[in-house]
């Protein structure tokens, strides 16, 4: 099924009661559902990808308005941590710039599920990933797949190279050496990356990895960790969630015939063009993304980060804490809060209405 509908519209993470008066009360879940999260009370412990991290900040201080009994904690410590932590029973859900495979599924285990329990997993955060670097006297960039695939594996050394130039006609480049900056830890945002890289150029053959495979370039821990790393240098380029990209150079990347500049819009557009991956249960969407696309106005570098559930929680009492915490965060409400704390794009009112009907079969 295609999602063709247009769009409605770090450290831990503790926040506890706050005066803030982000959700108006006819827009609350409060409002909703007769008060239930108000009067629930309980801890919600979250883990995950970093990419979340300032809207996780602002949908739990939201949602502390009309759950004021609900301590919510989300470490950003990364995607495969968070999965890990979820799956060893540490948290109760987690944020992860990828779905759980197929094969991750049917080995498990899921300790915070009871036995037998699927999965809920939603595509909750939409946001492209920028393609960020430091060149003195250059603000963007004109650049392919295969330009990029070129100068992370290596290959391509100077800025100066043929691959580059032919796409930026009138643009100084010097003859200076090229550092490209990757993450460290294992990480989503490195997932998606490199599978558009994979999806989108023959010049790159590794494949969509979540830890980098090559050798070179220069390391750096989490997002925050390439965002300095990239500030820091000169002829430095990076990838790193769009809304931390603020003070760098860009590039637009090239699909199609056209040079696309990453936006929530553009980047959503791929989202609603792209299919639900077959093979999995009711409730879990994850999202096969068309790497490859050459639609007009469509950023393919994009990355769609997931809330990760049990349809069943072996503590009953986890239920509905996670049951009304996700369906804040999809609401309309939810999806503008983040869009205005991190510049993601609001998910489609056709993809919030199969992820609602996912969420209230939590039990």
């Amino acid at each position: 099924m295609k999602l063709q509908n247009a769009l409605n519209m770090g450290a831990l993470v503790t926040i506890a009661m706050l005066g803030l008066t982000a959700c108006a009360a006819n827009e609350s879940p409060q409002a909703n559902n007769g008060g239930e999260s108000a009067a629930l009370a309980g801890n919600l412990i979250g883990a995950g990808a970093s990419s979340q991290g300032e809207a996780q900040n602002a949908w739990i201080a939201s949602f502390l308005d009309v759950a004021s009994g609900v301590d919510v904690t989300y470490d950003p410590a990364g995607s495969g941590t968070g999965r890990e932590n979820f799956q060893q029973g540490a948290s109760q859900y987690a944020g992860s710039d990828r779905a759980f495979k197929l094969d991750e599924i049917a080995t498990g285990p899921f300790d915070a599920c009871a036995v037998d329990s699927g999965l809920v997993e939603l595509p909750a955060y939409i946001s492209p990933i920028a393609v960020v670097f430091k060149l003195e006297g250059v603000e963007t960039l004109n650049l392919d797949a295969d330009a990029l695939a070129g100068i992370f594996t290596g290959v391509i050394t100077s800025w100066d190279d043929e691959a580059i130039t032919s796409q930026n006609p009138g643009v100084q480049l010097p003859a200076l050496s090229i550092t490209p900056v990757h993450r460290a830890d294992k990480s989503g945002t490195t997932g998606n990356f490199t599978d558009y890289l994979d999806g989108a150029s023959d010049a790159w053959p590794f494949g969509s990895v979540e830890e980098w495979p090559i050798d070179g370039g220069e390391a750096a821990p989490g997002t925050s960790g390439v965002v300095t790393a990239v500030s820091g240098g000169n002829g430095t380029i990076g990838y790193v969630d769009a809304s931390r990209a603020a003070g760098l150079g860009t590039v637009n990347v090239k699909v199609g015939a056209d040079y696309v500049t990453y936006s929530p819009e553009a980047a959503a557009a791929v989202v609603d063009a792209s299919q639900l991956e077959e093979g999995r249960g009711e409730n879990d969407l994850a999202i096969s993304l068309d790497r490859g696309i050459d639609a007009a106005g469509v950023y393919p570098v994009v990355l769609v980060s997931y809330l990760i559930g049990c349809e069943t929680y072996a503590d009953p009492a986890v239920s509905p804490l996670v049951r009304e915490f996700f369906s804040f965060v999809v609401s309309e409400e939810g999806q503008r809060i983040a869009a205005e704390n991190s510049g993601s794009a609001p998910i489609s009112g056709e993809l919030r209405e199969r992820a609602q009907n996912a969420i209230d079969r939590i039990k």
